[in-house]
């Protein structure tokens, strides 16, 4: 009795990896089938914004907008070879650290923000693509204060933009992603740019892609280039510490732009 209790502990142990990689290969198989087509997916959003509006032709209207902002964060893509400039745009900083050295404007440098870990991330993805394509690279102050610092890049290969305005009581002041494109562009006409890859936190590459065309840039994110996916749970801003509540501050902006937009074009004259 003992030899056959031991025979079917073993045979059970044995089959214990078998049964397992049979149940993540079923579980991997339905969240495959789980994933509705976009097609499938505009018919279910349609279907329920109609019952849900009563009104068939808003919910056609809002629809696309809905799918676009929620469900699509893919990035349009060039290989590096392709580029003629690279922009960068910082994600966050870190608070002051304490420090009673001052700027040449005689503004005190304990004030400014740190990059933090996450620029320096961005900043590390800037300079592997410079080493495929070694091109001029406009940088948002928090990144290029890395790359200065970190890999040696100065007014030759990189120009720094934006960085945060200290007001004298200590209250810092951040440029808007379109700020940013703006001061890129006031530097360098966007046809003398040429085709530019734009590298960020990947949560943040789909809009300022779109802020950076709508600067008239010529932008893409660069194939072969990983951008940061990582969150600072020390950052400044209370929105860059998690990826839950991020995600819904981006996506109250591409709303924000949206709507911008689509009024300008409606009503041009007010």
């Amino acid at each position: 009795m003992s030899s056959r209790r031991q025979f079917l502990i073993s045979a059970s142990a044995a089959a214990l990896p078998v049964v397992a990689a049979t149940l993540a290969t079923s579980s991997n198989a339905q969240a495959s089938a789980a994933v509705v087509s976009d097609a499938e997916l505009q018919r279910q959003m349609l279907g329920k914004l109609n019952v849900e509006l009563n009104d068939a032709a808003i919910a056609n209207t809002e629809m696309p907008y809905l799918q676009d902002i929620f469900f699509n964060w893919n990035l349009p893509s060039i290989p590096a070879a392709q580029i003629g400039a690279i922009v960068a745009y910082s994600f966050g900083d870190r608070p002051a650290a304490a420090s009673g050295a001052s700027s040449a404007s005689g503004s005190s440098q304990a004030q400014l923000p740190q990059p933090g870990p996450i620029n320096e991330e961005i900043a590390d993805a800037v300079h592997q693509l410079y080493q495929l394509k070694p091109v001029m690279v406009y940088a948002q102050w928090e990144v290029a204060s890395v790359l200065a610092s970190k890999y040696q890049m100065n007014g030759s290969n990189l120009q720094s933009v934006k960085p945060p305005t200290v007001a004298s009581n200590g209250t810092i002041s951040y440029p808007a992603l379109d700020d940013v494109a703006a001061a890129i562009i006031a530097l360098q006409p966007a046809a003398a740019l040429g085709t530019v890859a734009v590298v960020t936190h990947r949560d943040l590459a789909k809009r300022a892609i779109q802020t950076s065309r709508a600067r008239g840039m010529n932008a893409y994110a660069a194939q072969g280039v990983s951008l940061p996916i990582d969150y600072d749970v020390q950052a400044s801003q209370p929105a860059n510490r998690r990826r839950d509540l991020y995600l819904l501050n981006d996506m109250t902006n591409q709303f924000a732009t949206l709507r911008a937009n689509l009024i300008a074009q409606q009503y041009p004259n007010g």
